[in-house]
């Protein structure tokens, strides 16, 4: 009798770890950051899509590409200020140096287009803009719960989603 009882208890309480995820309560902080990530990153595409459709030869191609810069300085500033919950902690670095990486490209792609073409101001506009994007997609990586690769990425877990930031990109403190 007692052996039924117990086995009869199991079956229901994994019937209900089944039905409920185990105990698990939805966590509403972590659903407003991953719909807040989920929002920037279809902003991220969405200027992709622009930037890539401005027409090179056309009379405002400089101020539509700035134009996109600046709301993408705007939404990398914005997604660096979520609060970032426990679960995806080991990312906060990354988001803050994507941020900044942005608005450094941002400055930069001002100063290469905004009077005379200055070469080099776009090359570090490029740069640090490639920066800001690589750390976007290593968040992405991590969200997703995938361990994250890439050139000058080194990962130490230290539990699980939560990954040390990647490395600089150059030995100048950047």
């Amino acid at each position: 009798m007692k052996k039924r009882f117990l086995f009869g208890l199991s079956i229901i309480m994994c019937s209900l770890c089944m039905l409920t995820g185990c105990g698990k309560k939805a966590d509403p902080e972590l659903d407003e950051y991953k719909k807040s990530m989920t929002e920037f990153y279809d902003s991220l595409t969405y200027y992709d899509k622009a930037i890539n459709s401005i027409d090179p030869e056309s009379e405002n191609a400089k101020s539509e590409l700035l134009g996109y810069m600046d709301e993408m300085n705007e939404a990398y500033g914005t997604m660096a200020g979520v609060k970032i919950p426990e679960a995806f902690s080991g990312i906060s670095d990354i988001a803050v140096e994507a941020a900044d990486y942005m608005q450094k490209a941002d400055e930069f792609y001002h100063l290469a287009y905004d009077s005379e073409f200055d070469e080099n101001s776009e090359m570090l506009a490029s740069q640090y803009y490639q920066r800001a994007n690589s750390r976007a997609i290593v968040m992405l990586q991590v969200l997703h719960g995938e361990v994250p690769e890439g050139e000058g990425i080194s990962v130490e877990t230290q539990s699980t989603y939560e990954f040390s930031t990647i490395e600089s990109d150059s030995g100048d403190g950047e």
